[in-house]
């Protein structure tokens, strides 16, 4: 797979948590990449071969964003909607668009920590006197790449 951003591991670029920790963000159609992981009690069993897939789909049609964003929608115990940032349509690439207001709030550590994380984002939201929509998971960088840097950033984007 060819390199797509300009990193030390040749993967993921290092990721600036201040840039999503406690933000508002607001999506208006930004355009997705949208398949689908199969999971066991939400553990991901085919997330490599998924993103490899699409990732040489975004990248073959020039649609690689200036900066990676991949949303995890974990929707079912037995998998999760994924979408990932792009530039453009991706020929035989399901497209999706996700609009709306964001509050972001960025958590590191394992991901045996996530209900924890859940709990301090509803915390967060509610802080804000605002109602909690739809959460998803942005996360940062592959396992690999957590491991070069030293850091497992997750970003948990709540829809209000």
């Amino acid at each position: 797979m060819e390199k797509l951003y300009d990193s030390p591991t040749g993967c993921c670029p290092p990721f600036d948590p201040d840039l999503w920790n406690e933000k508002e963000v607001t999506f208006d159609n930004r355009l997705f990449v949208k398949d689908r992981v199969r999971s066991f009690l939400h553990i991901p069993l085919n997330f490599g071969k998924v993103m490899v897939r699409n990732i040489e789909k975004i990248a073959a049609a020039g649609a690689v964003p200036p900066e990676p964003l991949m949303l995890s929608d974990e929707n079912s115990l037995w998998g999760a909607d994924i979408y990932i940032a792009v530039t453009k349509d991706v020929p035989d690439a399901e497209m999706a668009t996700v609009s709306g207001t964001f509050l972001t709030k960025v958590f590191e550590g394992p991901f045996k920590n996530i209900r924890n994380w859940i709990g301090e984002m509803k915390q967060f939201v509610e802080s804000k006197e605002k109602q909690l929509g739809k959460m998803y998971f942005f996360y940062t960088t592959c396992p690999a790449c957590a491991k070069y840097y030293g850091k497992n950033y997750v970003v948990i984007l709540a829809q209000i």
